[in-house]
């Protein structure tokens, strides 16, 4: 098992110091968003604190800490999932409670993971860590098998679009390393990863609490040829090519300095979602549908011909025409669908459940529009993929889909196609608070059995 001492690793930097992702990525290194999910006691904490520790990505007061800690409570080795745990609460209770963002980086990449809750109350934290994910390790006791909250936590990543999935069959230490009970649990997870139309989902056999398979390969598991968990993060694909998508640019700004040296100047601040925008280019502003042409990409550096996902710019226009934070920057060959009719998956997170024609807002991208829920249309259950039709309500933690009517027309996508242009969430108009997050279009659809994507 690897030792808690700080000595140097061929992925971290001299003397053992950690890395910084934002570093790494400065330095040209590509980004890989991860978020970790599993059932309470599957070792989710103990995990990545491990990896953690292993990648000499904690601070050695920090490592010093839990060991402290973990001496005062007669531990006989140091409890790495206390690096994770940083609630009083979490502490107290041995779970994760909130989503907490961890930063770390090896040679080849830059990672950030989102510690995500197991507990079946916290689901929607989960959510909100996989929403941007392009990986999910979701972990399994490998003497318990797959639970409700295993396939609770698959159906959320297959909602969301993540695109890779690890499955980490946990304490294979606790079951004599036997090859048989992880190739069965693989198999299960494989079966069920198909009847929700997850892409590539990967089984990895670990200890964390030994260490085995997480960042070195295990010598008590001979029969396992694959990856570490480590090695699988480092190599599994994830770049994308954003000139392949259509040009998005939500509107956040209009920056109108009139200053004695910018007495015209009229720009459109925002980040480019998606695609990609050059000076020349025929645009059109959405919802209103005017066109107009792209005459400046200025930013805080200098003026750019181009600019792509995920860069900050300021947009200037040929036509002085009406635009305003919430509007959206499309290529006039391929815009988005406007709408005042919203169909979409959501995810309900608010106390209060949803009942049919509540007001709420609804947030797409930087708009917010006033909309009424004129139906709830299904609920999924998580645990046997049976959809329920018409449901009365939607509580805590349900997913369903619903139907939307809106004030005014908002422009989005198909978030099977775009995860930023079909991403929304429902407000309470009242106190400001979050009640769902949701997808346009129906990217749970049943296809025997299988998620399909849809349009709204």
């Amino acid at each position: 098992m690897p030792t808690t001492t700080a000595v140097p690793h061929p992925r971290t930097g001299p003397h053992g110091a950690p890395r910084s992702a934002q570093a790494a990525v400065a330095r040209g290194r590509d980004l890989l968003r991860l978020a970790t999910a599993g059932s309470v006691d599957d070792g989710k904490s103990t995990l990545v604190g491990r990896l953690l520790h292993d990648t000499r990505s904690v601070l050695a007061d920090q490592l010093a800490a839990v060991e402290r800690v973990s001496a005062e409570r007669g531990l006989a080795a140091t409890d790495l999932a206390l690096l994770t745990d940083g609630l009083r609460a979490e502490r107290e209770q041995g779970i994760t409670i909130d989503v907490a963002y961890r930063y770390f980086a090896t040679d080849r990449r830059a990672f950030v993971l989102a510690d995500t809750p197991g507990h079946v109350q916290y689901t929607r934290n989960m959510v909100t860590g996989a929403s941007t994910a392009e990986l999910a390790v979701v972990l399994l006791d490998a003497r318990k098998g797959v639970l409700e909250q295993t396939r609770r936590h698959l159906s959320v990543a297959a909602l969301l679009r993540v695109p890779h999935v690890v499955l980490a069959v946990n304490k294979m230490d606790l079951v004599g390393d036997d090859e048989g009970v992880f190739r069965a649990h693989a198999a299960q997870v494989d079966a069920l990863a198909a009847e929700l139309g997850l892409p590539d989902v990967t089984a990895i056999p670990l200890s964390a609490l030994r260490g085995d398979n997480v960042v070195e390969r295990s010598a008590a598991m001979p029969w396992y040829a694959g990856p570490t968990l480590l090695e699988h993060l480092e190599a599994v694909p994830v770049e994308r090519d954003p000139r392949l998508e259509p040009f998005r640019f939500p509107v956040q700004h209009v920056v109108r300095p009139q200053t004695p040296e910018f007495p015209d100047y009229r720009g459109y601040a925002g980040r480019v979602e998606s695609g990609g925008v050059a000076v020349g280019d025929t645009v059109v502003v959405q919802p209103a549908g005017r066109t107009t042409t792209v005459v400046g990409i200025d930013t805080y550096d200098g003026p750019l011909q181009r600019a792509f996902a995920p860069r900050s710019v300021t947009l200037r226009l040929a036509d002085e025409i009406d635009v305003s934070r919430g509007d959206l920057l499309a290529a006039a060959d391929a815009p988005a669908t406007v709408t005042q009719d919203l169909v979409g998956t959501v995810c309900w997170v608010g106390d209060t459940p949803a009942a049919p024609r509540r007001r709420v807002l609804v947030r797409t991208g930087t708009r917010t529009v006033r909309g009424v829920l004129r139906s709830l249309d299904e609920r999924l259950d998580v645990t046997t993929l049976v959809r329920e039709p018409s449901p009365a309500t939607l509580e805590l933690n349900a997913i369903g889909r619903v139907t939307l009517r809106l004030a005014e027309p908002v422009a989005v996508d198909p978030y099977a196609q775009l995860r930023h242009g079909g991403a929304f969430l429902l407000v309470d108009e009242a106190d400001g608070m979050t009640l769902a997050a949701g997808m346009v279009g129906d990217p749970l659809a049943v296809r025997g059995g299988a998620a399909a994507g849809g349009r709204a």
